[in-house]
């Protein structure tokens, strides 16, 4: 028997998610069907929401509904101590791990010659005039501990080698090949609080 058309477009675009696959995207599809009208309706909502409302940070890249962000504009943050993040998924990690004081920089993503990511794709040029412009003590690198992540954070710290700054890089506490957004807050902080600096050859 052929599925109504309205349940094939609304399967099709929820496998379209990460992570969603044909029988979590059927089933998705008969729970929302089976609902309320005015959940379904709450819920495309919150969809449009985040299209219409959400914004990047001038000064981070991390999401925020307003410019700057909370963050960046929090006094007691100390300014001088950057931790920086691939996705702004990872900003809130951080966070929920509550011991974190500094500020951060999203690079909206890593660098990968396969799919075509070159540094020039991420918000470093951003990052290298907060090191020109402010008196930055740290920087933290905490990227994913995959290659990808490895391989931007050595090209970064390369970049502010003529620089003499500390630039250190989260510890092992991370699984390799895991991602920070999995990680519970013990290891997370683990891997903040012995971070080290990196030496290049």
């Amino acid at each position: 028997m052929k599925r109504p058309p309205a349940v094939t477009e609304l399967i099709s675009e929820l496998k379209r998610l990460p992570g969603i696959g044909q029988k979590t995207a059927e089933r998705l599809s008969f729970f929302l069907m089976r609902g309320p009208h005015d959940k379904a309706k709450k819920l495309s909502q919150a969809i449009l929401n985040i299209k219409d409302k959400i914004i990047l940070c001038s000064e981070c890249h991390g999401i925020t509904e307003k410019n700057p962000c909370d963050i960046c504009q929090d006094p007691s943050r100390d300014r001088e101590l950057v931790c920086v993040v691939e996705e702004p998924y990872d900003v809130y990690v951080f966070e929920n791990m509550g011991e974190y004081k500094g500020v951060y920089h999203v690079l909206m993503g890593v660098i990968s010659p396969l799919d075509g990511i070159g540094p020039e794709d991420l918000t470093l040029a951003s990052l290298m005039e907060k090191v020109k412009s402010q008196n930055l003590r740290e920087i933290i690198l905490a990227t994913n501990p995959n290659m990808e992540g490895e391989s931007t954070a050595v090209y970064i710290a390369k970049t502010l080698k003529p620089f003499n700054m500390k630039v250190t890089r989260i510890a092992r506490g991370l699984p390799v090949g895991g991602d920070i957004e999995y990680a519970d807050p013990v290891t997370l902080f683990k891997s903040l609080e012995g971070r080290s600096e990196m030496k290049l050859i």
